[in-house]
């Protein structure tokens, strides 16, 4: 038995309408249990079928105009360009020129960061965790666009809130090393921090000059119905987010 369709949070930025953008949520697949229902990552534990009927559904209720790049993330700072990627080629973001190449990265807290600029002339999509953000995915991502900062747009996708994302000093020391404005993204917890990723990838955004950020205040972790998270689940789905050019 599966919920209701596939659907998603579109990115709610400024681009051209023929750029297209959205983090799907975890309803509308055929996935069970720790799964259920929407699961799109095939290396999670999920039953293979499954996740091959997922992303049919995916593709066929979304109209996509081909298979997404899936890509094997490693919390790395690796940046492809799609259309010259192979099949789950180990990397942390892509990005395309070319009109109907489906960019695509999974996520359950790490926050997907949608990158295009005012003309739509490119698409660029980055999975960002705390390990992606202290290895440089963004600044990787940004000089593989090769686009001036001031042209660019993006969009700041929904992942683990500040909340509910704790880490420890060793985190903390090293990122705000790295970006000392990111002390502001941080708030004491006893011996720990609560940290604001979406806060950080704002920061380094700010940093090398983009010219329109905006953010999702969605928290993944909140919602059980409707986003998976592994912060709060631990084994769980992940969800896609997408960006392309009609």
């Amino acid at each position: 038995m599966s919920d209701s369709g596939v659907t998603g949070q579109a990115a709610q930025w400024s681009a051209p309408t023929h750029v297209k953008a959205l983090t799907t949520l975890r309803t509308g697949g055929v996935s069970t249990g720790a799964f259920y229902s929407l699961n799109l990552a095939a290396h999670v534990g999920d039953d293979r079928a499954a996740v091959k009927e997922n992303r049919a559904r995916l593709i066929d209720q979304l109209e996509l105009p081909s298979e997404p790049i899936w890509l094997r993330q490693v919390h790395g700072r690796r940046v492809v360009q799609a259309e010259s990627c192979r099949r789950d080629c180990i990397a942390d973001g892509s990005f395309s020129r070319q009109a109907g190449i489906v960019c695509a990265v999974l996520t359950a807290d790490c926050i997907p960061l949608f990158l295009t600029d005012k003309l739509g002339s490119f698409v660029g999509l980055l999975h960002v965790g705390w390990r992606g953000l202290a290895a440089g995915v963004i600044e990787s991502g940004l000089t593989a666009l090769g686009a001036e900062p001031q042209e660019l747009l993006a969009w700041v996708g929904p992942g683990i809130g500040r909340d509910v994302f704790v880490v420890g000093g060793e985190v903390h020391q090293q990122l705000t090393r790295q970006l000392p404005a990111h002390v502001q993204a941080f708030a004491s917890h006893g011996d720990k921090w609560r940290a604001d990723l979406g806060r950080m990838i704002e920061q380094r955004l700010q940093w090398a000059g983009v010219a329109e950020i905006r953010r999702s205040e969605t928290c993944t972790a909140k919602n059980p119905a409707a986003w998976f998270s592994h912060r709060r689940d631990g084994r769980c789905g992940r969800m896609a987010s997408l960006i392309w050019l009609a």
